[in-house]
């Protein structure tokens, strides 16, 4: 069983120099990958996350990278698959990519020119273009949304074939996984939640004649590690921001994993007994803060929830 810890940073208030720091500690400390949210406009600053990734593929020699998640329908599918690919050759290997549909903000619909009643459509249609891309010598493509003729795309990725992800526990995300995604990386779900989407998609796509591997399964998760759990709760109830559609935000939902290095360990063996075996973990906390927490969770978590697996 082979288990991987990730983590995902928001830019927040942070400084370019504050985000490299942590990047260089997840190198040094073994943790297995970084990820970087998509949001094309707001309020709250966030990062560009092709370009983030090109950046980190410059800056690093071990660590993975990707987006989670990418929406996909905001995207050239051709443009995309150049980005990808180039990172990916020069990376050696370490592009990772996970899609969505998108949030429903409406200003970043309008801002982008793309439909909102479209991004279910045009993420299917994308996902089957990236991949051949990716693979096949002469492309030519005429979908609704997308058009190529006779194109080829080169260098080729390193990865084949690349690892495409999907997020999202809509029905539609479900199917979308079982019938064209190499893996499932959902957030703000609980453990029995989670069971229950895992247990779909694997039907879903046997009834498709496909299959997920084992360890394909992800979630993404928040966390604050300190001494007390009572410390612990004070920090991240400060600093706590959940998406909009979370209708009933609170410390006290299972994916929100708050307390001593055991309380997280036990949160992580709950989504381990549901199927998952990928994790992206993202810190809650001042920027300053946030070193010392990656180095709790890479020297303290990780060891604890190797013996249950090989993790890394």
């Amino acid at each position: 069983m082979s288990i991987k810890l990730g983590v995902a940073f928001a830019i927040g208030s942070a400084t370019a120099e504050q985000f490299w720091q942590w990047v260089v500690c997840c190198e040094r400390e073994g943790i297995d990958s970084v990820w970087i949210a998509d949001r094309l406009v707001g309020s709250a600053p966030s990062l560009e996350p092709i370009a983030t990734c090109a950046a980190l593929a410059g800056r690093t020699r071990r660590l993975k990278f990707g987006p989670s998640v990418l929406v996909l329908p905001l995207r050239s599918p051709v443009i995309l698959a150049k980005e990808v690919a180039t990172i990916d050759f020069l990376s050696a290997g370490r592009m990772l990519l996970a899609v969505g549909v998108g949030g429903d903000d409406p200003r970043e619909w309008v801002a982008s020119g793309v439909p909102v009643s479209e991004r279910g459509a045009r993420t299917d249609e994308a996902i089957a273009l990236l991949r051949r891309l990716w693979t096949e010598e002469r492309v030519s493509f005429h979908g609704r949304f997308f058009q190529c003729a006779d194109v080829t795309l080169t260098p080729r990725p390193v990865q084949q074939p690349v690892p495409l992800w999907v997020g999202g526990h809509s029905e539609a995300a479900l199917r979308r996984t079982a019938l064209l995604g190499d893996g499932w990386l959902p957030s703000f779900l609980t453990p029995e939640q989670f069971a229950a989407g895992r247990r779909q998609i694997v039907r879903l796509a046997a009834e498709a004649g496909r299959a997920i591997e084992e360890d394909h399964y992800g979630v993404f998760l928040l966390f604050h590690l300190a001494p007390t759990r009572e410390q612990a709760r004070a920090v991240a109830s400060h600093h706590l921001q959940l998406p909009a559609r979370i209708r009933h935000p609170s410390l006290d939902q299972s994916y929100i994993l708050v307390g001593t290095v055991e309380d997280v360990c036990a949160g992580i063996a709950r989504y381990l007994e549901a199927g998952a075996r990928k994790f992206v973990l993202r810190p809650v906390g001042p920027p300053e803060a946030i070193e010392e927490q990656l180095l709790a969770l890479a020297r303290e978590v990780i060891p604890q929830v190797a013996a249950s697996g090989v993790a890394g």
